[in-house]
């Protein structure tokens, strides 16, 4: 039995990797999902906020890079790393819909930042994957 066969799925590397490149879109979902509710009384958007939204295209095109892999290996690194990949593709399906919204009347952006957030919540309450 080598090493890599005694590790769960949670400390095998790639699914290290994955795990990672979900946090940090989840992040920055959550980041931009802030932002469009903002207040506009004044108050400036925080910069660790914007930073992290401005981060969004490139860490969900990572995350769906990885999720567009096949994983081999034990069944829990295989289960695993479907259950994350799942979780990327329903989170990018959601930011594309956002996306067409977002732009449209006061009405549609905030319906759009609700399915949005919605997904969002969805995805971290079932996301055992990350603990």
């Amino acid at each position: 039995m080598n090493g890599a066969s005694r590790r769960g799925p949670g400390k095998d590397p790639r699914i290290i990797t994955f795990r990672v490149a979900l946090e940090s879109l989840l992040e920055s979902l959550d980041a931009t999902v802030r932002i469009a509710r903002w207040d506009q009384a004044g108050e400036a958007i925080p910069e660790p906020l914007q930073k992290s939204a401005s981060q969004l295209v490139q860490r969900l095109g990572a995350a769906t890079r990885l999720a567009s892999g096949k994983f081999v290996g034990a069944p829990a690194v295989v289960l695993a790393s479907e259950a994350i990949r799942s979780a990327v593709l329903e989170l990018d399906a959601a930011y594309v819909i956002y996306r067409k919204h977002a732009e449209g009347s006061p009405a549609e952006k905030g319906e759009a930042v609700m399915a949005l957030d919605a997904e969002l919540g969805r995805v971290k309450q079932g996301a055992t994957f990350l603990e």
